[in-house]
């Protein structure tokens, strides 16, 4: 047989590479489906009874769709404006690199991807508190602006591989340069706007640390405050904790499966490009 060689330490490598993702999604999935009792016994085992009602309850203790609902709402409203904004800025940026302020701008925003979160969390606590920004509206408004950084980076790059000529050719029928950008350009983004769709709305629905230190008001917890919330004051009820857990990551979980390629052809074509 003429058959290609299997490369056996690649695939072995995929397989435990599989084991350390499925693996832990199986506990999720087994704990929030038993019953506390069986908590004590074998915890690999799969449940006696399937306990469905442990949904139930998370989502009365947790205000799950409450929370749900806010995290919709930011994450929509996150994906809208840096789809909007960030494609602008890539576009004068990359339309101009032979500019040197915009060439600096570029540079200076891609440095931005190098700089840790902590460093800058309490100034950015504080002002947000003197502006009245604590709130849905400011986490929605630091989301799109933190997202510029690599944003920009992979707009340019892709932006760069469209021809001129089809603006030149635009501007001659008599397309302002607005017009240009919306009618020529931005329809030709659409592969790199779902990856930066896609990218944008997991960061926004799954982030744990903006949202705890910018917003006050309890009310407008996202989904992964509530579990942290949750977690703290019911520890020791674990089934109840995965249950939520498990709700709060299906959303997103599909959504990867379902746009997994848009990503990775996406970024592979803003970097290289």
């Amino acid at each position: 047989m003429g058959g290609k060689k299997t490369n056996w330490p690649v695939t072995i490598l995929l397989i435990i590479g599989s084991l350390l993702v499925l693996f832990p999604l199986y506990l999720t999935i087994t704990i929030a489906l038993k019953t506390p009792q069986e908590m004590a016994g074998n915890l690999l085992a799969l449940p006696e009874t399937w306990r469905w009602q442990n949904f139930t309850e998370a989502i009365q203790l947790t205000n799950f769709f409450n929370a749900f609902t806010n995290s919709l709402i930011i994450t929509a409203s996150v994906v809208v404006l840096t789809l909007l904004t960030n494609s602008l800025v890539a576009y004068a940026i990359a339309r101009n690199m032979h500019k040197r302020f915009y060439k600096f701008l570029f540079y200076y925003f891609v440095s931005a991807m190098f700089i840790p979160f902590p460093i800058i969390m309490l100034p950015i606590v504080k002002q947000t508190s003197n502006w009245g920004m604590d709130n849905l509206t400011g986490l929605i408004m630091l989301y799109v602006v933190y997202g510029l950084a690599f944003n920009v980076f992979i707009y340019v790059g892709y932006i760069k591989s469209i021809p001129k000529e089809l603006e030149e050719a635009a501007i001659i029928d008599g397309a302002s340069r607005w017009q240009v950008f919306w009618r020529v350009i931005f329809p030709l983004l659409t592969p790199m706007n779902a990856t930066v769709g896609i990218l944008t709305t997991l960061w926004a629905w799954n982030d744990f640390m903006l949202p705890l230190v910018i917003l006050s008001d309890r009310d407008a917890a996202t989904l992964p405050l509530v579990q942290y919330i949750f977690q703290s004051q019911f520890s020791t009820d674990y089934n109840l904790a995965f249950a939520s857990y498990l709700m709060a990551l299906a959303p997103m979980v599909l959504v990867y499966i379902f746009a997994q390629k848009w990503i990775i052809s996406g970024v592979m074509k803003g970097s290289l490009k």
